[in-house]
């Protein structure tokens, strides 16, 4: 791939730079502030949950042991701590109620027959209609590993199984660096920092944009050393490409750049170094080259760390051809999925359109009008109309 470096290699290169200069401080948090954090220390039940079997429907418990009719000995509502069942006899049981010891089922209110305060024969077996004491966990159960990710749902576990604190990971810093004079100045919009501190974010860290810095060497130079002396991690856009103006490229060539670029288009100048113990990923300034290189490379590097999932993709057929430009690298053609078909996105006749058959990744790299599209399809071939693709939805890597 000429001097690209395959992506795989370059975020595998990131990831042993993130574990090597990463320092892990763990912090404790609360049940309803876990999403998204990673676990520090293992997760262990402190008792069996639940500590006795309860009723999953409104009915009757009763030993099936037993034999009709069974007299019914009172009632038990959820919040209850009833007696042993008496011997041949049956309670009735609210829904989530516990379940006397003894009692091994029970009979739903509506297959009940019930005369002169007896339970007429019911057939039933044992375990029917009841939660079984500590289905949720065992008293000493590993719920959770070091380096686990926490989702909203895993709340609910915690609650219920009386653990109302738990060491996470803290969240690495990240400092957000846009350079480029037209921006510093406010002559353009800066187009990749609040995008890419939503991303980062979501992947686990607490992103924070700096003031844009103007495309002069030592401006570029001072802005990052005193970025990576106050983050665990810094993310430039622009600048890394081989114009007169792009110094970001350069500063990270005098601390031995992890990668130059990466066989990846859009998105191919994209380099990183570890600059004072900081490690730096400098991305293209273009916002669906940055967001593509982001999503591509620096996430699967930010994995490891923080836990992030790993990349389903959807089988669909494509609509139309997409040639590619005849070099050795990979391509992300963005697309919409439309009634189960990958429809490229900006691909059209029309002056408007962004190619026409043939893929143009520096256009497509400079539309944020491609960000309305629902996924990429990264591959190394043209696409054939008809053809069975891989689409790999935006949701699923950002």
């Amino acid at each position: 791939m000429g001097d690209w470096m395959d992506r795989a290699v370059a975020a595998e290169r990131l990831r042993s730079s993130f574990s090597a200069q990463f320092q892990w401080d763990t912090v404790r948090v609360t049940p309803d502030k876990i999403a998204g954090r990673t676990v520090a220390d293992a997760v262990v039940v402190p008792t069996e949950v639940p500590n006795h079997p309860f009723a999953t429907m409104d009915g009757y418990a009763l030993d099936t042991a037993d034999s009709s009719p069974r007299p019914i000995a009172g009632s038990v509502e959820t919040a209850d701590d009833p007696e042993p069942l008496a011997d041949g006899t049956a309670v009735e049981v609210a829904t989530g109620a516990p379940l006397p010891e003894g009692a091994d089922a029970v009979v739903p209110v509506e297959e009940a027959t019930v005369e002169n305060g007896c339970l007429i024969e019911s057939t039933t077996a044992p375990g029917r209609n009841l939660y079984p004491a500590g289905a949720t966990a065992a008293q000493g159960e590993r719920i959770f590993d070091p380096g686990d990710q926490l989702a909203p749902r895993h709340a609910a576990l915690l609650r219920d199984v009386g653990i109302d604190q738990i060491s996470v990971r803290s969240r690495p810093a990240v400092g957000i660096l846009a350079t480029g004079t037209e921006i510093a100045r406010g002559d353009q919009p800066d187009r990749d920092s609040a995008m890419l501190a939503n991303l980062l974010r979501r992947w686990g860290t607490e992103p924070t944009i700096l003031e844009p810095v103007s495309d002069d060497q030592s401006h570029v130079t001072a802005a990052i050393e005193r970025a990576t002396a106050e983050y665990d991690l810094l993310i430039t856009s622009g600048g890394t490409s081989v114009g007169a103006g792009d110094h970001v490229g350069s500063v990270l060539a005098e601390h031995g750049p992890l990668f130059t670029s990466v066989a990846l288009r859009p998105g191919r100048p994209t380099t990183a170094a570890v600059v004072d113990g900081t490690p730096v990923c400098a991305l293209p300034g273009k916002p669906v080259a940055a967001h593509t290189a982001a999503t591509l490379v620096l996430r699967p590097a930010l994995a490891a760390q923080t836990a992030v999932a790993e990349d389903p993709a959807v089988t669909v057929r494509a609509t139309s051809d997409v040639e590619l430009p005849a070099q050795d690298a990979e391509y992300a053609v963005p697309v919409a999925l439309c009634d189960g078909r990958a429809v490229p996105t900006g691909q059209g006749d029309d002056t408007g359109d962004l190619y026409g058959s043939r893929f143009r990744p520096g256009r497509v790299a400079s539309s944020t009008r491609v960000t309305l599209a629902d996924g990429i399809i990264v591959t190394t071939d043209s696409i054939a109309a008809g053809e069975l693709v891989q689409v790999t939805p935006f949701e699923v890597i950002e």
